[in-house]
Protein backbone atom coordinates (compact mmCIF):
# COMPACT_ATOMS: atom_id res chain seq x y z
CA UNK A 1 0.00 0.00 0.00
CA UNK A 2 1.33 3.45 -0.88
CA UNK A 3 1.70 6.18 1.69
CA UNK A 4 -0.98 8.17 -0.13
CA UNK A 5 -3.41 5.25 -0.01
CA UNK A 6 -2.69 4.63 3.67
CA UNK A 7 -3.27 8.31 4.46
CA UNK A 8 -6.53 8.38 2.54
CA UNK A 9 -7.71 5.24 4.31
CA UNK A 10 -6.87 6.72 7.72
CA UNK A 11 -8.72 9.91 6.87
CA UNK A 12 -11.72 7.84 5.81
CA UNK A 13 -11.68 5.86 9.08
CA UNK A 14 -11.30 9.02 11.17
CA UNK A 15 -14.15 10.66 9.24
CA UNK A 16 -16.42 7.68 9.76
CA UNK A 17 -15.61 7.57 13.49
CA UNK A 18 -16.24 11.31 13.79
CA UNK A 19 -19.58 11.01 11.99
CA UNK A 20 -20.59 8.06 14.19
CA UNK A 21 -19.56 9.88 17.36
CA UNK A 22 -21.47 12.97 16.29
CA UNK A 23 -24.59 10.94 15.56
CA UNK A 24 -24.39 9.08 18.89
CA UNK A 25 -23.87 12.25 20.90
CA UNK A 26 -26.51 14.32 19.09
CA UNK A 27 -29.33 13.56 21.57
CA UNK A 28 -27.18 14.73 24.46
CA UNK A 29 -26.89 18.17 22.83
CA UNK A 30 -30.36 18.29 21.26
CA UNK A 31 -32.26 21.48 21.72
CA UNK A 32 -35.33 21.46 23.91
CA UNK A 33 -38.57 21.32 21.92
CA UNK A 34 -40.08 24.79 21.31
CA UNK A 35 -43.22 23.38 22.94
CA UNK A 36 -41.41 23.08 26.31
CA UNK A 37 -39.74 25.51 28.69
CA UNK A 38 -36.74 24.92 30.90
CA UNK A 39 -38.79 26.24 33.82
CA UNK A 40 -42.25 27.77 33.95
CA UNK A 41 -44.54 29.16 36.64
CA UNK A 42 -48.32 29.39 36.24
CA UNK A 43 -50.31 31.65 38.57
CA UNK A 44 -54.02 32.21 38.05
CA UNK A 45 -57.49 31.00 38.73
CA UNK A 46 -60.21 28.61 37.61
CA UNK A 47 -63.71 30.14 37.14
CA UNK A 48 -65.65 27.04 37.95
CA UNK A 49 -69.23 26.02 37.31
CA UNK A 50 -69.61 23.77 40.34
CA UNK A 51 -72.05 21.03 41.27
CA UNK A 52 -71.57 19.49 44.73
CA UNK A 53 -73.34 16.87 46.78
CA UNK A 54 -72.34 15.59 50.20
CA UNK A 55 -73.95 12.62 51.90
CA UNK A 56 -73.71 10.22 54.81
CA UNK A 57 -74.61 6.61 55.57
CA UNK A 58 -74.18 4.31 58.55
CA UNK A 59 -71.84 1.30 58.61
CA UNK A 60 -74.60 -0.99 57.38
CA UNK A 61 -74.95 1.16 54.26
CA UNK A 62 -78.28 2.68 55.29
CA UNK A 63 -78.66 6.09 53.67
CA UNK A 64 -78.74 9.00 56.16
CA UNK A 65 -79.20 11.94 53.86
CA UNK A 66 -77.75 13.75 50.87
CA UNK A 67 -77.41 17.52 50.44
CA UNK A 68 -76.83 19.51 47.28
CA UNK A 69 -74.85 22.57 48.26
CA UNK A 70 -76.04 24.59 45.27
CA UNK A 71 -79.65 23.37 45.05
CA UNK A 72 -80.43 22.89 48.76
CA UNK A 73 -78.24 25.44 50.54
CA UNK A 74 -78.02 28.13 47.87
CA UNK A 75 -74.28 28.00 47.24
CA UNK A 76 -73.35 29.88 44.07
CA UNK A 77 -72.72 27.64 41.08
CA UNK A 78 -69.83 29.80 39.86
CA UNK A 79 -66.73 30.22 41.97
CA UNK A 80 -63.24 31.58 41.30
CA UNK A 81 -60.71 28.97 42.43
CA UNK A 82 -57.00 29.94 42.80
CA UNK A 83 -54.53 27.68 41.04
CA UNK A 84 -50.74 27.48 40.67
CA UNK A 85 -48.33 25.22 38.75
CA UNK A 86 -44.58 24.84 38.48
CA UNK A 87 -42.78 22.84 35.80
CA UNK A 88 -39.08 22.46 35.15
CA UNK A 89 -36.90 20.20 33.05
CA UNK A 90 -33.87 18.15 33.99
CA UNK A 91 -32.07 17.77 30.69
CA UNK A 92 -34.21 18.05 27.58
CA UNK A 93 -36.90 15.40 28.00
CA UNK A 94 -37.51 14.84 31.71
CA UNK A 95 -38.52 16.97 34.65
CA UNK A 96 -40.84 17.69 37.55
CA UNK A 97 -44.36 19.09 37.62
CA UNK A 98 -46.23 20.52 40.63
CA UNK A 99 -49.89 21.56 40.75
CA UNK A 100 -52.13 23.05 43.47
CA UNK A 101 -55.67 24.36 43.80
CA UNK A 102 -58.05 24.88 46.70
CA UNK A 103 -61.80 25.39 47.06
CA UNK A 104 -63.21 27.17 50.12
CA UNK A 105 -66.97 27.65 50.18
CA UNK A 106 -69.26 28.84 53.00
CA UNK A 107 -72.92 29.81 52.82
CA UNK A 108 -76.03 29.92 54.98
CA UNK A 109 -79.72 30.28 54.27
CA UNK A 110 -83.23 29.43 55.39
CA UNK A 111 -83.93 26.29 53.39
CA UNK A 112 -87.07 26.04 51.27
CA UNK A 113 -87.50 22.29 51.70
CA UNK A 114 -86.64 19.78 54.41
CA UNK A 115 -83.31 17.98 54.13
CA UNK A 116 -81.61 15.15 56.01
CA UNK A 117 -77.91 14.76 56.66
CA UNK A 118 -76.06 12.36 58.97
CA UNK A 119 -79.22 11.48 60.88
CA UNK A 120 -80.30 15.09 61.41
CA UNK A 121 -83.60 16.36 59.97
CA UNK A 122 -83.61 20.02 59.00
CA UNK A 123 -87.16 21.29 58.48
CA UNK A 124 -88.15 23.65 55.70
CA UNK A 125 -87.65 27.28 56.79
CA UNK A 126 -84.90 26.25 59.24
CA UNK A 127 -81.67 28.23 59.16
CA UNK A 128 -78.81 26.02 57.91
CA UNK A 129 -75.13 26.88 57.42
CA UNK A 130 -72.86 24.85 55.18
CA UNK A 131 -69.11 24.80 54.68
CA UNK A 132 -66.88 22.90 52.28
CA UNK A 133 -63.12 23.09 51.95
CA UNK A 134 -61.19 20.97 49.44
CA UNK A 135 -57.46 21.18 48.76
CA UNK A 136 -55.48 19.31 46.13
CA UNK A 137 -51.76 19.21 45.38
CA UNK A 138 -49.65 16.90 43.24
CA UNK A 139 -45.98 16.32 42.46
CA UNK A 140 -44.92 14.14 39.55
CA UNK A 141 -41.93 13.18 37.46
CA UNK A 142 -42.59 13.52 33.73
CA UNK A 143 -41.02 12.13 30.58
CA UNK A 144 -41.47 13.97 27.28
CA UNK A 145 -41.14 12.16 23.93
CA UNK A 146 -40.38 14.08 20.74
CA UNK A 147 -38.15 17.03 19.92
CA UNK A 148 -40.04 18.94 17.23
CA UNK A 149 -43.18 21.03 17.44
CA UNK A 150 -45.13 18.18 19.05
CA UNK A 151 -44.20 16.37 22.25
CA UNK A 152 -46.11 13.82 24.29
CA UNK A 153 -45.67 13.37 28.02
CA UNK A 154 -46.16 10.70 30.65
CA UNK A 155 -45.89 11.33 34.38
CA UNK A 156 -46.17 9.47 37.66
CA UNK A 157 -46.16 10.85 41.17
CA UNK A 158 -48.19 11.44 44.30
CA UNK A 159 -51.20 13.60 45.13
CA UNK A 160 -52.32 15.05 48.45
CA UNK A 161 -55.94 15.99 49.01
CA UNK A 162 -58.08 16.98 51.96
CA UNK A 163 -61.81 17.51 52.60
CA UNK A 164 -63.49 19.46 55.38
CA UNK A 165 -67.31 19.63 55.34
CA UNK A 166 -69.85 20.92 57.85
CA UNK A 167 -73.65 21.26 58.03
CA UNK A 168 -75.11 23.08 61.04
CA UNK A 169 -78.48 24.55 61.92
CA UNK A 170 -81.77 23.98 63.65
CA UNK A 171 -82.85 20.34 63.39
CA UNK A 172 -85.69 18.24 64.74
CA UNK A 173 -85.40 14.76 66.23
CA UNK A 174 -88.25 12.80 67.84
CA UNK A 175 -90.44 15.88 67.88
CA UNK A 176 -87.82 18.01 69.61
CA UNK A 177 -86.06 20.97 68.02
CA UNK A 178 -82.45 21.79 68.81
CA UNK A 179 -79.22 23.04 67.31
CA UNK A 180 -77.44 20.28 65.41
CA UNK A 181 -74.13 19.96 63.60
CA UNK A 182 -72.46 17.29 61.46
CA UNK A 183 -68.90 17.67 60.23
CA UNK A 184 -66.09 15.70 58.65
CA UNK A 185 -62.39 16.33 58.07
CA UNK A 186 -59.87 13.99 56.47
CA UNK A 187 -56.73 14.05 54.31
CA UNK A 188 -54.99 11.38 52.21
CA UNK A 189 -52.15 10.62 49.81
CA UNK A 190 -52.64 8.67 46.57
CA UNK A 191 -50.72 7.88 43.37
CA UNK A 192 -51.29 10.14 40.35
CA UNK A 193 -50.88 9.31 36.65
CA UNK A 194 -50.54 12.08 34.04
CA UNK A 195 -50.65 12.31 30.26
CA UNK A 196 -49.86 15.41 28.24
CA UNK A 197 -49.44 16.86 24.76
CA UNK A 198 -47.74 20.10 23.70
CA UNK A 199 -47.75 21.71 20.25
CA UNK A 200 -45.80 24.82 19.24
CA UNK A 201 -47.22 26.87 16.36
CA UNK A 202 -44.26 29.15 17.12
CA UNK A 203 -42.12 29.43 20.22
CA UNK A 204 -44.48 32.14 21.50
CA UNK A 205 -47.83 30.57 20.57
CA UNK A 206 -48.57 27.06 21.80
CA UNK A 207 -51.41 24.65 22.48
CA UNK A 208 -51.53 21.92 25.11
CA UNK A 209 -53.72 19.20 26.58
CA UNK A 210 -53.38 17.54 29.98
CA UNK A 211 -55.13 14.62 31.64
CA UNK A 212 -54.50 13.19 35.09
CA UNK A 213 -56.13 10.67 37.36
CA UNK A 214 -55.91 9.89 41.07
CA UNK A 215 -57.39 6.72 42.52
CA UNK A 216 -57.20 5.21 45.98
CA UNK A 217 -58.94 2.13 47.33
CA UNK A 218 -59.36 1.71 51.07
CA UNK A 219 -58.09 3.93 53.85
CA UNK A 220 -59.91 6.75 55.60
CA UNK A 221 -60.47 8.77 52.40
CA UNK A 222 -60.89 6.62 49.30
CA UNK A 223 -62.16 7.42 45.83
CA UNK A 224 -60.96 9.04 42.63
CA UNK A 225 -60.18 12.44 41.12
CA UNK A 226 -60.02 12.98 37.35
CA UNK A 227 -59.08 16.10 35.41
CA UNK A 228 -58.86 17.03 31.72
CA UNK A 229 -57.88 20.39 30.23
CA UNK A 230 -57.21 21.94 26.80
CA UNK A 231 -55.39 25.25 26.63
CA UNK A 232 -53.60 27.91 24.60
CA UNK A 233 -50.68 30.09 25.72
CA UNK A 234 -49.19 33.22 24.16
CA UNK A 235 -45.99 35.10 25.04
CA UNK A 236 -46.00 38.71 23.78
CA UNK A 237 -42.81 39.19 25.83
CA UNK A 238 -39.99 36.62 25.88
CA UNK A 239 -40.44 35.52 29.49
CA UNK A 240 -43.95 36.76 30.24
CA UNK A 241 -47.20 35.54 28.77
CA UNK A 242 -50.79 34.54 29.38
CA UNK A 243 -52.50 31.18 29.20
CA UNK A 244 -56.13 30.20 28.94
CA UNK A 245 -57.67 26.75 29.20
CA UNK A 246 -60.97 24.98 29.62
CA UNK A 247 -61.05 22.16 32.12
CA UNK A 248 -63.25 19.55 33.73
CA UNK A 249 -62.62 17.96 37.13
CA UNK A 250 -64.59 15.17 38.81
CA UNK A 251 -64.02 14.47 42.51
CA UNK A 252 -65.73 11.49 44.12
CA UNK A 253 -64.52 10.55 47.59
CA UNK A 254 -65.74 8.50 50.53
CA UNK A 255 -64.57 9.00 54.08
CA UNK A 256 -64.69 5.95 56.33
CA UNK A 257 -65.25 6.66 60.03
CA UNK A 258 -65.96 4.39 62.97
CA UNK A 259 -69.73 4.83 62.95
CA UNK A 260 -70.54 6.21 59.49
CA UNK A 261 -69.37 6.99 55.97
CA UNK A 262 -69.39 10.48 54.46
CA UNK A 263 -69.14 11.06 50.73
CA UNK A 264 -68.36 13.96 48.45
CA UNK A 265 -69.34 14.14 44.77
CA UNK A 266 -68.18 17.35 43.09
CA UNK A 267 -67.95 18.39 39.44
CA UNK A 268 -66.02 21.45 38.31
CA UNK A 269 -65.93 22.76 34.77
CA UNK A 270 -65.03 26.07 33.20
CA UNK A 271 -62.23 28.35 31.97
CA UNK A 272 -58.93 29.15 33.66
CA UNK A 273 -56.67 32.14 33.10
CA UNK A 274 -52.97 32.19 34.03
CA UNK A 275 -50.08 34.60 34.07
CA UNK A 276 -47.14 32.63 32.65
CA UNK A 277 -43.49 33.11 33.52
CA UNK A 278 -40.85 31.07 31.72
CA UNK A 279 -37.10 30.87 32.03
Amino acid sequence: MTKTGHTARCHGIYGALFALGTACSAPAFADTSPALDRASLWIGGFYSDTETRIGASDRSGQYNGNVGLEDDLGFQHHKAVPRARLDFLIGDHQGFSFDFFGIDRTHGRSISRAIDYDGNHFDASARVDGKLNFNFGSASYRWWFGSGSDVFGFGVGAAYYGVRARIAGEASLNGQTAQAEASTHETAWAPVLQLGWRHAFTRDLRMYADVYGVKKNGGNLAGHIYNAALGLEWFPIENLGIGGEYGYTRIKLEQNRTNYRANLDMKLKGPSLFVRLRF
